[in-house]
Parts: C-alpha cells; sequence; structure tokens
C-alpha cells in the first residue's frame, strides 16, 4: 500500500467520523426542536381552553368564540403531526371540526361572571393578554391572514375598554349600596378619565355619557352630605365668636 493510499484512507476516514458526527448533531438537534415544539404547542392548547372555558359570559360572543375554537383546532393538528397515535388528540380534533362547520352558530355557553373586584378584572385581564398573544402567533405562523389578525386585535383592545367599563361601574354601584358615595365617586370618576383617554372616545360616547351622569348624580350627594357639616362647623365658629366677645367684656370688666 503505497503512502498516497494510506493518506486517502486517513482523509476518508476522518471525512466519514466527521459526517458521522455532524448526522448524530443533526438528528439530536431534531429531537430537541421536536420536544420543544411539543412543549410549545401543548401550553398554546392549555391556554386556548382556558381562555375558552373561563372567558365572562357577558364579554364572549359567536365570532370570539368561533376564533378561539379555529386556534384550538389549529394547535391540536400541529400536535397531532408529533403524536400521531393520541388517541384523545384524534377525538378533540374530531369534535373541534364539527364545532368550526358550525360557523358562529356555535353554542357559547360561558356563564356570565360579573367584574366586581379588581382581583377579578385582572384575571379578566390576563386571558385577554393570552389571547393577544394566541392570535399574534397565529398570524406569524401563518395560520391568521395579516388582516383578520389586527381586526381581532383591535376587538381585544375594545373588549379591555368594556371591561374596565363594567369594573368601575360595578364597584360605584357597590359603593353607593354601602352607603359610601365618597368611594362611589372615586370609581365613577376613574371610569369617566378611562374614557376619555381612549384613541377613540367617540366610540364609547354612550358608556362615557352614562357615567358622567352617575358622576354627577353622586357628586350631587356627597356635596349634600357635607352641607350639615359645614352648618356645624359654622355654628362651632359663631359659638366660640361668643366666647370670645364675652371674655373680652370680663376683662375690661376686671381692668375698669
Amino acid at each position: 500500500m503505497t503512502p498516497l493510499m494510506i493518506t486517502l484512507l486517513v482523509v476518508a476516514g476522518i471525512a466519514l467520523l466527521i459526517a458521522i458526527g455532524y448526522m448524530n448533531h443533526v438528528v439530536e438537534n431534531n429531537k430537541l426542536e421536536k420536544a420543544r415544539t411539543k412543549v410549545e404547542l401543548n401550553d398554546r392548547l392549555r391556554r386556548c381552553g382556558e381562555i375558552t372555558e373561563t372567558f365572562p359570559g357577558q364579554l364572549m360572543n359567536p365570532a370570539l368564540k368561533l376564533l378561539l375554537t379555529r386556534l384550538e383546532l389549529n394547535v391540536c393538528q400541529r400536535l397531532q403531526n408529533l403524536e400521531k397515535n393520541n388517541a384523545a388528540l384524534k377525538a378533540r380534533i374530531i369534535e373541534l371540526n364539527a364545532l368550526v362547520a358550525q360557523g358562529e352558530s356555535l353554542p357559547v355557553n360561558n356563564p356570565p361572571a360579573p367584574i366586581q373586584t379588581e382581583a377579578k378584572a385582572k384575571d379578566v385581564r390576563f386571558l385577554l393578554e393570552a389571547l393577544h398573544g394566541q392570535i399574534t402567533r397565529a398570524a406569524q405562523d401563518g395560520f391568521l391572514p395579516t388582516n383578520e389578525a389586527k381586526r381581532w386585535i383591535r376587538e381585544v383592545r375594545h373588549i379591555l375598554v368594556l371591561l374596565h367599563i363594567e369594573f368601575f361601574n360595578n364597584l360605584g354601584q357597590h359603593s353607593l349600596q354601602q352607603g359610601q358615595p365618597g368611594q362611589a365617586r372615586l370609581a365613577f370618576e376613574r371610569g369617566v378619565q378611562y374614557l376619555r383617554k381612549q384613541q377613540e372616545p367617540q366610540i364609547y360616547a354612550e358608556q362615557l355619557e352614562y357615567l358622567e351622569k352617575l358622576l354627577a348624580r353622586v357628586n350631587a350627594q356627597v356635596m349634600d352630605q357635607n352641607a350639615p357639616a359645614e352648618d356645624e362647623v359654622n355654628q362651632l365658629t359663631s359659638g366660640l365668636k361668643d366666647v370670645e366677645a364675652d371674655a373680652d367684656w370680663k376683662k375690661k370688666a376686671i381692668y375698669d
């Protein structure tokens, strides 16, 4: 065997080792990417289910329900490509396809959940943030057309405003029931200020007028409550003046 042949064999062996190492690297990367994708899709599936099941009924509508169903179906179908033998996933896909086929006639069974506390308002806001993320990711994946995704992003923002309107109104009404007009005034003021800061306040002109009327009414109640207190202060001031005048008279009598 000539030195040239030995050199070629060594080079071939090295090349083979490099190729095997590269193939192993590719296989491992594919496994890691598949595992990462499965984790991500399962997380998105969980979030879709959470939004669908727990979103307040008064803020849910058939169009939004259909969108959530479509998003969940898309994730399930992508997950099925990675878990072809998952029977539960296959059954869920059949169920979701049947719901999507109904269009906006699909049932909306979410019960109303009044937004009466700040904690509840935050919970629903987190759901809206999760929905925003699902829409954005679906657009990035090419599942939702850009125009449709933008329209739904605007709708999410609109629902967020409705959430705040309900919260401030309920908070103010509850304070009135508890005989706390001062706290009610604060809640209605926050609602009015929030609506006035919106980019398109004309959309919420009716709600703004409603909150402004409530604010004016409760402000009058607060003023009425303060009026007796002012009278008492005036009577006290008048009494103190009488005492001071009497003291002055006594001083004059002593010094005279």
